[in-house]
């Protein structure tokens, strides 16, 4: 199977890589290192124009500048019957609200596995349609995004709880 990739550059979240199939949105890398991860023994072809990134990524931009969107995009969901539930129920997170890797813990009746929650969430594969930066840690503290992106995830909250441009 063939897949194709491409980037958008957004100044402050920085090159987001996308890959896809003939179909479907595979995954949202940040940056180059994370997206060759993602992309190990793939059959990868740039193709700036296939028809799922030309609807992605009008999206993600209108997302990271404030507006409300409704990601339509059909994704694959490639992980393990646990991560697809933790990413589920993140999924449930209106915009403008966080939970806590506990509460989601609580939520997947799985309450004693809160690492494995943020393991999960950090294993996201659809950053933003997913909205993994709305998971925090106790008491509201911010805890890793995309690995050491911590800013990224405060700046999306904050644009999401005051409603205007996440990176302003």
């Amino acid at each position: 199977m063939t897949y194709y990739y491409t980037y958008y550059h957004h100044p402050f979240a920085g090159d987001l890589y996308l890959l896809a199939n003939e179909e479907q949105l595979v995954s949202i890398s940040f940056g180059e290192d994370d997206f060759k991860k993602r992309r190990k023994k793939l059959n990868v072809t740039i193709n700036k124009e296939h028809l799922v990134f030309t609807k992605i990524i009008p999206l993600l931009s209108a997302y990271l500048n404030g507006e409300v969107v409704d990601f339509p995009v059909v994704c694959i969901l490639n992980g393990t019957e646990f991560q697809r539930l933790v990413w589920e129920e993140i999924s449930k997170i209106p915009r403008g609200e966080t939970r806590t890797y506990s509460e989601i813990a609580a939520a997947i009746k799985r309450p004693l596995a809160v690492r494995a929650v943020g393991q999960a969430s950090r294993a996201n594969p659809f950053p933003f349609i997913i909205p993994c930066h709305r998971v925090v840690g106790k008491n509201g503290t911010l805890t890793g995004y995309a690995g050491s992106r911590i800013h990224i995830k405060e700046l999306l909250l904050k644009g999401e709880q005051i409603g205007q441009r996440a990176f302003q």
